[in-house]
């Protein structure tokens, strides 16, 4: 249905007619990472060929489906809180039936209809095409489950509804799964192992994009620089690809370089990276084109190589220090962002110090910082003791933030005068007068809206700042429009 809106009138016609046909309203949430953002598109698309069509009012909806996330506790317990809410929902709209989806649906599996008696399926991140059947399971009574992981789903051939879009900016999943296994995480056990897409599909829907008026693409993965096209099927069993497939093997530097020649006028993102897994000549290729944007999201989660060791992070202090010097050479305005853990069993005053003193050495523009969550299932869950007092966490967590709000102060700084191309998205949360868009960094950029529009780039001169955003004045369209 996505696909031929505002096409032309014949195309507007085709949509009235599908929508008459389509008499079942969806509502849907999305907790947690792009990635469950991108899924709950594909799952709205599914189920649009299956009569329904999305709403923003919970009150009409025949379906409600919540997509979650299993990261940290907190994420699950907001999803519970919701879950309380749209039992009360339910009381006034008893033919309501409530579908969760996503990592803690993988993680829970039958258990969740167990414990929250109002819901009625259960459903894992590689079993989104089985969901028409599920809802016909739960249309006759039935409860209905199907958490599989898959070997080769990667949902390719389904062209996303994109939900509560601005127009402006998609995300386009390249590659699912996580072969990396850090102790920490529950990733590979609730999205189970990399297999990367063709790249002849993501292309495709690109130029689909770019034709409907978006101008910027983040590529999405749990680890997109291990993205790798060989014809199909794990990436663990490229070794036993044939030669010609191991010739013709797309990996994530050439899928990069294949998006920036597609399309010249789109701006290209990408997330998320290990440090690991990234080569320099996705860095190289990033340089090459004017439309890759410079800024990557390269979670360290702590300064210390014991701690790393303990998480199963496969590269130590001084390799990340490496990586970021490759970069800085290499693109010397790169913006780079982290993730952070505060408190990861048995971490020593001493380690916290190595956190703190390799961010002096980076000074990331931002960053996404958490107190250690012990996550049921994991390697650390069942080998490290939660040893850690909530106290401590807390006061190592609140030094690492106070420290990365003054390095992204230092860094907003660093922008003051300068002209910079901003790709404008919406208006202003803070001001109807002034539109918000952002620049090749990933730094928000506010502006007096004059008449200029969204999706159009700008050139505008950073004037203020705050640690978090850049104030500034457009001097006239760039050259990209």
């Amino acid at each position: 249905m996505e696909k031929v809106i505002n096409e032309s009138q014949q195309g507007q016609s085709l949509v009235l007619e599908q929508d008459k046909k389509n008499s079942r309203k969806l509502y849907i949430e999305s907790y947690g990472c792009q990635m469950n953002f991108s899924d709950s598109e594909i799952v709205a698309s599914i189920l649009a060929n299956e009569g329904f069509n999305t709403t923003n009012n919970i009150e009409d909806a025949d379906l409600v489906l919540v997509n979650t996330c299993s990261i940290r506790d907190k994420a699950e317990q907001t999803v519970r809180k919701r879950l309380e809410h749209y039992n009360s929902v339910k009381k006034i709209n008893p033919g309501m039936k409530v579908g969760v989806l996503g990592c803690m649906a993988e993680r829970l599996k039958s258990q969740f209809l167990e414990e929250e008696k109002i819901v009625d399926l259960v459903v894992g991140p590689d079993a989104y095409k089985d969901l028409p059947n599920l809802i016909s399971e739960v249309d006759e009574g039935r409860d209905a489950v199907n958490v599989i992981l898959s070997k080769d789903e990667t949902y390719g051939d389904v062209a996303p509804v994109r939900l509560n879009s601005n127009g402006v900016t998609a995300f386009v999943s390249i590659t699912r799964g996580c072969d990396n296994m850090c102790t920490f995480c529950v990733v590979p056990f609730t999205r189970g192992r990399e297999r990367s897409r063709d790249p002849q599909s993501i292309i495709e829907e690109v130029n689909d994009l770019w034709e409907r008026g978006y101008k910027e693409v983040t590529l999405l993965g749990q680890n997109v620089d291990s993205y790798l096209w060989y014809g199909g099927g794990l990436k663990k069993d490229f070794e036993k690809a044939s030669d010609l497939q191991k010739a013709t093997a797309v990996n994530f530097a050439n899928l990069l370089d294949m998006c920036a020649i597609a399309q010249p006028k789109m701006r290209f993102r990408f997330s998320t990276s290990n440090p690991q897994d990234m080569t320099l000549d996705v860095i190289e290729i990033m340089a090459k084109h004017a439309n890759i944007c410079n800024y990557i999201h390269l979670p360290v989660q702590s300064g210390s190589n014991r701690v790393l060791k303990a998480m199963n992070r496969q590269h130590t202090r001084e390799e990340y220090f490496d990586l970021i010097d490759n970069i800085k050479k290499i693109i010397p305005d790169c913006a780079i962002s982290q993730d952070m853990i505060a408190g990861f069993p048995t971490e020593t005053e001493e380690d916290h110090k190595d956190t703190l003193s390799l961010m002096e050495y980076v000074k990331y523009d931002f960053g996404f910082m958490f107190a250690y969550s012990e996550r049921p299932g994991t390697l650390a869950a069942r080998k490290l003791e939660d040893d850690i007092e909530e106290p401590i966490k807390k006061r190592r967590l609140q030094e690492i933030i106070r420290l990365q709000q003054k390095h992204s102060l230092y860094r907003t700084q660093q922008h003051l005068g300068k002209i910079e191309e901003v790709l404008i998205e919406k208006e202003s949360k803070k001001s109807s007068l002034h539109w918000s868009g952002r620049n090749s960094q990933n730094t928000v950029v506010v502006f007096p809206k004059e008449n200029y529009k969204p999706g159009d780039f700008v050139n505008v001169k950073i004037i203020d700042c705050t640690s978090a955003t850049l104030i500034g004045e457009a001097v006239g369209y760039s050259n990209n429009n």
